[in-house]
C-alpha cells in the first residue's frame, strides 16, 4: 500500500534521514527509537511537511514523491502532529467538522462513529477545543483525523505528556479504530513498551538510520535495545 525507498530528508543543509526504505500494508508500523533519532522528521517528511530530498514514496501503486501536502489527504492519507493539533478557538465539534471536509460518508454518520470511540468528546463537543485537557486534545486530533476516512493515517506520539490513564484510552482506540476500519498506520512514539502492545511491526530508528524492521511478535526488549543503540 504505502512504499518508501531510500528516503532521504532534514532542514536545510541539515540532513537527518537516510536511506530509508520499508513498506507498510494493512498494520500498525511502530515508529521507535531514542530523542533525536528521526522519528518526527520522518513522519513530517512522509506528511509532507518536509521535503523529500532522496529517494521515492509510493501509495496505492502511484509515485507520490513530489504531491504536495494538501493533496495527500485527497488521497486517503491524514497527519496528527504532536503540536498543534487542533484549532483552539474552535469548539469540538467545529473541529471535527473540519475533517469532514474530506471524504464523502455524510459527516453525521462519522461524527457518531467518532464520539463512540471517543466518548470524551460526545461530552465536550461544545466546548472550546483550547480549553480542553491534553488526552483529551489528542483525542480531538485523532478524531478529526478519522473524520478524513483515511487509507493511512500518520500519528507522531500521540501519548506525549498524556497521563497514563489517557495513554491507554488513546491506544486502545488506536488499535479499534485501525481493526474497524480496515486502514494502514504508521504511529512514531517514544513510549515503546506501550506501543508494541498494538504495533504489527516495528521499525526503529538511530541518528536517521533504520538499525530495525522486525513483527513485534518475533521482538524481544533485549533486542530492541540494542537496535536503540543503548
Amino acid at each position: 500500500m504505502f512504499d518508501v525507498q531510500k528516503l532521504g530528508s532534514g532542514y536545510g543543509e541539515i540532513q537527518v534521514l537516510s536511506e530509508l526504505t520499508f513498506e507498510v500494508g494493512n498494520e500498525i508500523l511502530a515508529v521507535l527509537g531514542a530523542n533525536g533519532a528521526g522519528k518526527t522528521t520522518l513522519l513530517k517528511t512522509l506528511a509532507k511537511v518536509l521535503p523529500i530530498t532522496h529517494g521515492s514514496v509510493s501509495w496505492e501503486g502511484q509515485d507520490v514523491t513530489h504531491t504536495p501536502a494538501y493533496d495527500l489527504s485527497t488521497r486517503g492519507i491524514a497527519y496528527v502532529p504532536q503540536e498543534g493539533n487542533v484549532f483552539p478557538n474552535l469548539s469540538v465539534a467545529e473541529n471535527l467538522s473540519l475533517g469532514a471536509l474530506v471524504g464523502t460518508r455524510p459527516k453525521d454518520e462519522r461524527l457518531d462513529e467518532v464520539y463512540t470511540l471517543f466518548p470524551r468528546l460526545a461530552e465536550r463537543k461544545d466546548q472550546r477545543a483550547g480549553s480542553l485537557s491534553g488526552g483529551e486534545g489528542q483525542m480531538l486530533a485523532v478524531g478529526r483525523a478519522l473524520m478524513q476516512d483515511p487509507k493511512l493515517l500518520l500519528l507522531d506520539e500521540p501519548s506525549a505528556g498524556l497521563s497514563p490513564l489517557y495513554v491507554d484510552t488513546l491506544f486502545r482506540t488506536i488499535a479499534e479504530a485501525r481493526k474497524s476500519r480496515g486502514m494502514a498506520i504508521i504511529l512514531a512514539e517514544q513510549n515503546a513498551k506501550k506501543t508494541m502492545e498494538i504495533a504489527d511491526r516495528v521499525l526503529v530508528l538511530s541518528l536517521g538510520r533504520m538499525h530495525l524492521l522486525e513483527k513485534t511478535k518475533s521482538l524481544s526488549m533485549k533486542k530492541l535495545m540494542q537496535a536503540y543503540h543503548i
